[in-house]
């Protein structure tokens, strides 16, 4: 062969060779591309959870909710640092039964649902939550154990834990967190009532994420490459609250509820000029940190959520109208017969007596029911209830606090004389203990109505309403001559030698104050069955007032009554303020008006 020919098919078998190499890489890189579409297009799910079970692991970062405080700065509600545990069921299978044993001891977890998650290959990748929110200390204690036990395979990270520190002081205000309607996969907490629920955008914030790779051991690689969407905290809510004064009142109120045998009660203190709520307790109440220990009947506010007729406590809002409107002074001469026929009903007072030569201080001071419902005659029906409304009854207070009742005033078209009689002094209307005490509030901020605040400055709650000191308004309801007359007329409750509240005496102050003794309706026959509602509503000191305190006690057993029960609470709660805000003692003298002529 010659050397032409042998050159020519050594130059044949190299082409051929070259396009055999070309074809192999072609047919290799056409293999490469299909299998990158399909990861990264048509099968990302599949990608992801090989992934993970390859040694991924994407952990919650939980956002820290934020705190609820006191006018002082002292929490009443806050997250501590706390751990979730989870587990690489890769690791845990084969001891699945000690881990969960020693698990279910230590913690509030089920042994069998622990169980089958610890064991849970290839259904969960290699990431299972055992608990969440486990304070640090028993998370540590756990972990320790199971490390003395050569266990791998369960792990730890951050994951706050909510507390309320004072545990059921403002419990009924707070609120709590619960597993109701629990999201399985992250085994979170909802708010279910209170502030927590009403503000829970404001508060929780939003979670953050983290994923990273971890080895055959479970530990994390260091210098992989990880990703992490941080979280975002939620914003601090300060209250009007004092918890000093929130504590002291809540302990009056209990020994007041306990001491007369009585279903339940309730006490709102207000700062008088700024309608600031410095106490807002509830009797019988809860631990906060514990709400499923509690009757589901104590959780919430009865302060806002329970409406009872106010009874004689409502009359100082009858004879401030008639005093605004010019129709009666402190010394109008009133002749009360032992009863008072108004067309087919008999109206009697709370004591038997026989003709009495009362003022319209007296009637005041004596609780007169048909003095009262005499002196309503000289306004039209029209007319009081245009006053009734004004001092806010009828309407919710709006602190931002859902569950609020708004009452019962019936329309003065529907009014009897008989009804005008009886709402005159408190039975046929129907309050909350939070509106009753800003409409008492009224006449100790000379006549002007401050509407409450449980917020300072503003937040806005999740129903898009925005509350708090910065929203307060203002309105005239009576004027400041009427407001001031009714309070020197209030003294002569609180004066041993006239009135039916001694016990409401603070040593060295002046109070203004008035008893409340209503009928109940009774749930079932919606008729009065013989029960009572007592109360007290009064301010401090009397010349210049500085607090407004409003004390409500259900269905007392002792026989004991506003004067007795409610009196001695207010005067325990009186003094605690003015000593605690060194309010000092009083110099002037009281209104030397008389009851009788």
């Amino acid at each position: 062969m010659s050397a032409a020919n042998r050159r020519t098919r050594q130059a044949l078998r190299s082409q051929m060779r070259v396009r055999v190499v070309v074809l192999l890489v072609a047919g290799l890189m056409s293999v490469f591309a299909t299998r990158l579409v399909q990861l990264q297009g048509l099968d990302p799910k599949a990608y992801a959870a090989r992934a993970e079970a390859d040694g991924v692991r994407t952990v919650d970062l939980p956002a820290k909710r934020g705190r609820i405080l006191d006018r002082n700065g002292e929490p009443l509600a806050q997250s501590v640092d706390g751990l979730m545990l989870i587990a690489d069921p890769s690791l845990t299978a084969d001891r699945a039964p000690e881990i969960a044993k020693v698990l279910t001891k230590r913690l509030d977890v089920d042994y069998f649902s622990t169980l089958t998650k610890l064991q849970r290959q290839g259904t969960g990748g290699r990431f299972q939550y055992l608990a969440r929110r486990v304070p640090s200390t028993i998370a540590t204690e756990v972990l320790d154990t199971l490390n003395g036990m050569k266990i791998k395979g369960v792990y730890s990270e951050p994951d706050p834990l909510r507390v309320y520190p004072a545990k059921d002081v403002a419990a009924n205000v707070l609120g709590f967190l619960g597993d109701r309607d629990r999201d399985e996969s992250t085994q979170s907490e909802r708010p279910l009532a209170g502030l927590e629920l009403a503000f829970d955008k404001r508060l929780s914030g939003s979670n953050g994420s983290e994923t990273y790779e971890v080895g055959s051991g479970g530990a994390r690689i260091p210098l992989k490459e990880n990703s992490k969407v941080l979280p975002k905290d939620g914003q601090d809510l300060e209250l009007t609250l004092d918890r000093d004064v929130q504590w002291y009142v809540q302990r009056v109120l209990r020994n007041a509820v306990q001491g007369s045998r009585s279903d339940s009660g309730s006490a709102v203190v207000l700062n008088t000029e700024t309608g600031e709520i410095l106490a807002f307790a509830d009797f019988p109440t809860f631990d906060a940190n514990k709400p499923t220990l509690a009757r589901a009947g104590d959780l919430g506010s009865r302060a806002l959520g329970d409406i009872y007729e106010p009874g004689s406590v409502a009359k100082v809002l009858t004879l401030s109208a008639l005093l605004d409107e010019g129709r009666i002074t402190p010394t109008t001469q009133v002749p009360v017969p032992g009863e008072l026929p108004v067309q087919d009903r008999v109206i009697h007072d709370w004591f038997d007596h026989g003709r009495l030569r009362l003022t319209a201080t007296g009637v005041i001071a004596k609780s007169s029911n048909i003095g009262t419902a005499m002196l309503a005659r000289q306004m039209s029906k029209k007319s009081m209830y245009r006053h009734l409304r004004s001092f806010g009854l009828g309407e919710r207070t709006d602190i931002g606090l859902a569950g609020e009742t708004r009452g019962l005033l019936p329309a003065w078209r529907m009014w009897s004389d008989v009804s005008q009689a009886t709402m005159s002094f408190g039975q046929g209307i129907s309050v909350n203990t939070l509106q009753m005490a800003t409409a008492v509030n009224t006449i100790a901020n000379d006549g002007e109505l401050v509407t409450p605040s449980l917020i300072r400055g503003h937040a806005t709650t999740d129903s898009g309403r925005t509350v708090g000191t910065d929203q307060a308004s203002r309105r005239r309801v009576i004027s400041p001559r009427a407001a001031q007359q009714m309070a020197q007329m209030m003294e002569a409750v609180t004066n041993p030698e006239t009135g039916t509240a001694p016990g409401a005496q603070v040593i060295g102050y002046r109070v203004s104050g008035k008893t409340g003794t209503a009928q109940r309706v009774g749930k079932d026959c919606g008729c009065y069955d013989g029960s009572f509602t007592i109360s007290f509503a009064g301010f401090v000191p009397a010349d210049d007032p500085k607090f407004t305190i409003y004390v409500v006690v259900q269905n007392p057993r002792n026989g004991g009554g506003g004067g007795s029960v409610g009196g001695p609470a207010f005067s325990r709660i009186a003094s605690y303020l003015l000593s605690r805000y060194g309010v000092p003692p009083t110099t002037t003298k009281p209104a030397a008006y008389p009851i009788e002529w």
